[in-house]
């Protein structure tokens, strides 16, 4: 098992957030299942103002190529993702187009 953490920046706007979190309450089948078939086991998301943080645990099967290869020939996952972009926006530090940026962690009890 292997933990990942993420960060994004949502569009700084209350209403748009509002709907962000409206759609993450009930995440379509299609999404929650290329989840699980990518090897991930378990994911939350946080939320401070405008800035998520999201925490994946993954199996040895899990890759985050694979997870692009396998969401890029899901039609379903590809509306997702054009969608929740209404809301998201990239970290500052980003490159063109990138979405959940990898944090390293630096600190474990």
């Amino acid at each position: 098992m292997k933990r990942y953490c993420l960060a994004l920046d949502l569009v700084d706007d209350a209403q748009l957030i509002r709907e962000y979190e409206e759609y993450h309450r009930e995440v379509w089948p299609a999404i929650l299942k290329s989840i699980s078939d990518a090897g991930i086991t378990d994911m939350e998301i946080y939320r401070t103002g405008n800035r998520l943080f999201m925490i994946m645990d993954a199996d040895e099967t899990f890759s985050f190529e694979r997870k692009a290869a396998m969401d890029a020939s899901n039609p379903e996952v590809e509306k997702w993702e054009q969608l929740m972009w209404k809301y998201q926006q990239a970290l500052p530090l980003a490159a063109q187009g990138e979405k959940w940026m990898l944090m390293d962690r630096i600190f474990k009890l």
